[in-house]
């Protein structure tokens, strides 16, 4: 039996298994209540914890309608602190980043530590004895974990481990953090891509089927461009990836997780991928260091695949070439993607400049990539206003479906397998009692 939630919407026949009803990316109720049952149960992706290195570090981030303080303490410990007094409701830290002992409240001038403790009350004479500082800490976000230096929060007191909610997509994060020989890797939170579209947030993510008609121009340029060669993004031309006919699988996995599998397509590229970084002198290092650190077989792998997941874990995280992407959803019509480049410990300034200038060559402002998908989602979000045939198609590839060992639907690369998986999570968080 479908539930119905709090609106009186029946958000279980909104989706089926090959079409959703248009409603879902232009509805304001909808997108209130989306906050609720998914931003506000599930597991959010909030930072890399490199972002705040040491103690007194914060950042700020959003996480639903929720500003969070995301903080190392004194102990050198992570916190994600609700950025609001407890006084009077106002935001106590308005600086995107930097470092700080203390966090002082604009309006009256409450004061607290990087723990989010309250440690200073302003004329606190006018306050009775059975008031005590202790119960007015920041309050905090009630789980934290993370995994390989990913941090992620819920904001539900309980609900499934980070563990069952990542379920096998593990190895997938584990293909961008051991493409540094050390294990390691570095966002820094000033190097960061910022877009804004007039969209819904649930337009972006893993579809496979796009690339041949939005990006074509793209394409055609790396194609006869060799300064983007050694990174995930410079592997786009050496073969086409997003053709049927090649190994390339589209993956769905529990929890709305999905991605562009590339493995099978890259691996055989690894001699190509060795050759072109033993060409100077750090790339070679690297070569030789990843094969100390891996073994040769597992290094040639890590190597052809570029660091690149090409993962999306729902709702908020992509893994995608050599960027962490965020989505942050503003309302039913607009969003914001945040892309922060991954930069690799343990290996040489070369290595890395050279990922940037992919990253920046396809997602960069100035770039062709991240502005056509751009103007694709908005061209999109107009089209879904007008509503008289309401319902979206996503049956491509569902006669092809198949379940791979760790129980992943998988497909040809087109297939919409990704936009199914993601969809049907939507479907199960949004009617849960």
């Amino acid at each position: 039996m479908t539930t119905l939630i709090a609106s009186g919407r029946d958000y279980g026949a909104l989706v089926e298994e090959d079409r959703v009803h248009s409603s879902i990316f232009t509805d304001e109720q909808i997108f209130q209540d989306e906050m609720e049952r998914i931003f506000h149960r599930t597991w959010l992706f909030a930072l890399h914890e490199s972002e705040i290195p040491e103690p007194g570090d914060f950042k700020r981030i959003q996480l639903g309608r929720f500003p969070i303080i995301a903080t190392r303490d004194e102990k050198g410990e992570i916190q994600l602190l609700i950025n609001r007094c407890r006084h009077r409701g106002a935001q106590v830290c308005e600086a995107q980043r930097g470092n700080a002992k203390r966090f002082q409240c604009w309006y009256h001038g409450w004061t607290y530590d990087s723990g989010g403790d309250l440690v200073g009350v302003t004329g606190p004479e006018g306050y009775d004895r059975n008031f005590k500082a202790e119960q007015h800490a920041l309050g905090k976000v009630p789980r934290v974990d993370s995994y390989r230096g990913f941090v992620f929060a819920s904001l539900a007191e309980d609900g499934m481990s980070l563990d069952q909610y990542l379920g096998s997509t593990r190895e997938l994060i584990d293909i961008m953090v051991d493409s540094s020989p050390v294990g390691q890797i570095e966002v820094k939170p000033g190097v960061v891509n910022k877009t804004m579209y007039r969209g819904n947030w649930k337009q972006i993510g893993m579809d496979g089927y796009h690339p041949h008609y939005v990006h074509v121009s793209v394409f055609k340029i790396f194609g006869e461009r060799e300064n983007t060669t050694g990174s995930a993004v410079g592997a786009l031309h050496l073969e086409d990836p997003f053709s049927d006919a090649s190994q390339s699988r589209t993956r769905g996995f529990p929890n709305g997780h999905a991605c562009l599998d590339f493995r099978a397509q890259r691996r055989p590229q690894a001699a190509a991928a060795i050759e072109d970084l033993q060409r100077k002198e750090e790339g070679r290092l690297y070569v030789e260091d990843m094969i100390a650190a891996y073994g040769r077989e597992r290094a040639e792998e890590l190597i052809a695949w570029h660091g690149d997941p090409h993962l999306g874990l729902f709702p908020n995280l992509q893994l995608i070439h050599d960027h962490v992407r965020v989505v942050v959803p503003i309302s039913p019509g607009e969003t914001e993607v945040l892309m922060y480049p991954v930069f690799l410990k343990g290996v040489g300034p070369s290595i890395n400049e050279k990922r940037l200038r992919a990253h920046e060559a396809f997602y960069g402002p100035a770039a062709a990539g991240s502005p056509d998908d751009a103007e694709i989602f908005e061209r999109t979000q107009r089209g879904l206003l007008a509503d008289r045939e309401p319902w979206v198609l996503l049956s491509r590839g569902m006669a092809r479906e198949q379940v791979d060992a760790d129980g992943s639907v998988t497909g040809c690369i087109s297939d919409e397998i990704t936009q199914r998986a993601q969809m049907q999570e939507w479907k199960r968080l949004m009617t849960a009692p």
